[in-house]
């Protein structure tokens, strides 16, 4: 059977990257050119800042792509591109580069799905076995996705408000501590205690996540205790933090594995790179029996090797678009 290339772009935030992958699983080369240096003095992505940048380096990336892959435009069968959601001004500069290309050298152009991707890189660890359950965590993100067969996707719950991702991250704030936040937060919080009465969010029977309740009962203790003159136990407020997320997450995860009668779990996105979640999942699953991916740190923030994974699954299901494709800011997964 004749090998599959896949060309494919990624710069839906602040990250610029190109990625070419054989057959669906088999990474030939990715770059990643992260900004995060840039946005840290801002203490956030700034959009206008990192769309420029992406323009500034969207042809270097792509040519050293290929370099590293030994490879040209015509090696390629399809080209794929993150089209949504995201940062409007980030995602248009991937997909003209990616729109270019493919009128160019007469390419299939391939839409993906943030989060589809982001699903997709668990296959670059082992081969996805259906049905399974997917939990997306990210700076944007908190779903359940039940999967039945490739590129089906059904949402089964998902957040009312803040991402994970994103609480973290305004919790990190109010502790003081450096963007990105949520990486911090969990390494405190494997040094601390339990300590702080903190609310579980929204522990209730639906698959739906809420953490605005959680990061406003930290926010309003840190403000009464330093009113108080009481000086804040970071490490410990950090560990009575994600202690509750960890909870909840796995809580209604495991449930919905146990509803849904599915043995096979994966996890995706930046949050899946937090230490706390894997090793309570890690624990509940090997206790229940169920099978659980869960992709390499490299593949948990935004690269284009999972859009190319995507892409390559979702080329072979005549997935194409034509070059009229726009990138759209919010986007549902289907």
């Amino acid at each position: 059977m004749k090998d599959v290339y896949i060309l494919a772009f990624e710069s839906s935030c602040d990250e610029t990257s190109v990625s070419i992958i054989k057959n669906g699983y088999d990474e030939i080369a990715t770059v990643v050119l992260s900004q995060m240096d840039i946005h840290a003095s801002y203490g956030g992505v700034v959009p206008e800042i990192a769309s420029r940048n992406h323009v500034e380096n969207i042809t270097m990336v792509i040519e050293e792509a290929l370099t590293r892959a030994n490879m040209k435009i015509e090696d390629i069968d399809a080209i794929a591109v993150t089209y949504g959601p995201g940062l409007i001004g980030s995602l248009l500069i991937g997909m003209q580069a990616a729109k270019t290309l493919s009128f160019l050298y007469n390419k299939p152009l391939v839409p993906i799905h943030h989060i589809a991707g982001h699903i997709y890189a668990n296959n670059l660890s082992k081969p996805m076995e259906f049905p399974l359950i997917a939990l997306v965590v990210s700076g944007g993100h908190t779903d359940l996705i039940y999967m039945k067969e490739d590129y089906s996707f059904e949402k089964i719950g998902g957040t009312l408000d803040d991402a994970v991702g994103e609480a973290y991250d305004k919790v990190a704030r109010v502790m003081g501590l450096n963007y990105p936040g949520g990486p911090l937060v969990d390494k405190l919080a494997h040094q601390g205690s339990d300590t702080y009465n903190l609310p579980l969010p929204l522990d209730d029977d639906t698959y739906n996540f809420s953490f605005s309740g959680l990061k406003s009962a930290v926010i309003n203790l840190v403000h009464n205790e330093l009113q108080r003159g009481n000086e804040m136990n970071n490490v410990d407020l950090a560990t009575s933090f994600q202690n509750r997320v960890v909870d909840i997450l796995t809580k209604k995860t495991m449930r919905a594995l146990k509803e849904y009668k599915v043995n096979n779990l994966i996890v995706a996105g930046g949050v899946a790179a937090n230490k706390g979640l894997r090793e309570k999942l890690e624990e509940l699953c090997e206790k229940n029996n169920i099978s659980l991916t869960i992709p390499p740190v490299k593949y948990c923030t935004d690269n284009a090797a999972m859009i190319g994974v995507a892409g390559y699954y979702a080329y072979k299901l005549g997935k194409t678009s034509d070059l009229d494709l726009n990138a759209k800011a919010s986007l549902k997964l289907q």
